[in-house]
């Protein structure tokens, strides 16, 4: 029988270590549908994310991956907002607020994503609904990192409605990279 030199035996000590190591669970964003979001809205009010896409948006898959996995962005967005992920061409009947939105085969999209939109529609869409009267505020296009952390910082820290965003931005520091 073949000893083991201590180097080896090190090694497979490490090695076989290593197999009951594992990695802490990445965070991940708490998605819900409108419907749970509006029971939550009930007993604690916050602002909603919606994150309006579709299947074949390139860069709505952009936006997830680079934009959507940031764990400072991910750590801020589930402690300040309720998020929904929403699919703009879902053919499904989508409820909000009492009214219930049905696929629009002209548009090839479902009402709510032109209701949140104001009938402007592009893909990824941002829809920020800062409050249970405040109307959807959608703002269009891919977001990096940094601009993602202005506008929802903007609407977590109450300042919409308040100081124009234009004000805001010029002073804003971000650290989020």
């Amino acid at each position: 029988m073949q000893k083991l030199s201590f180097y080896s035996a090190l090694t497979v000590l490490f090695i076989s270590f290593g197999a009951f190591v594992t990695e802490a669970p990445k965070p991940k964003l708490q998605w819900s549908s409108l419907t749970e979001v509006e029971q939550k809205l009930k007993t604690a009010p916050r602002p909603v994310l919606i994150d309006l896409y579709t299947d074949w948006c390139g860069w709505c898959k952009v936006m997830d991956k680079k934009t959507y996995s940031n764990k400072d962005l991910i750590e801020y967005l589930n402690n300040n907002f309720y998020l929904v992920k929403l699919n703009a061409e879902t053919k499904a009947d989508v409820s909000w607020k009492g009214k219930t939105y049905k696929y629009n085969a002209s548009y090839k999209t479902n009402e709510i994503a032109l209701m949140l939109t104001n009938g402007e529609l592009a893909y990824p869409t941002t829809v920020i609904i800062p409050g249970e009267n405040d109307a959807p505020q959608p703002i269009s296009g891919m977001l990096e990192v940094s601009e993602m952390e202005m506008l929802v910082k903007y609407f977590a820290e109450k300042k919409f409605g308040v100081q124009s965003f234009d004000d805001y931005a010029r002073t804003f520091k971000g650290n989020w990279k």
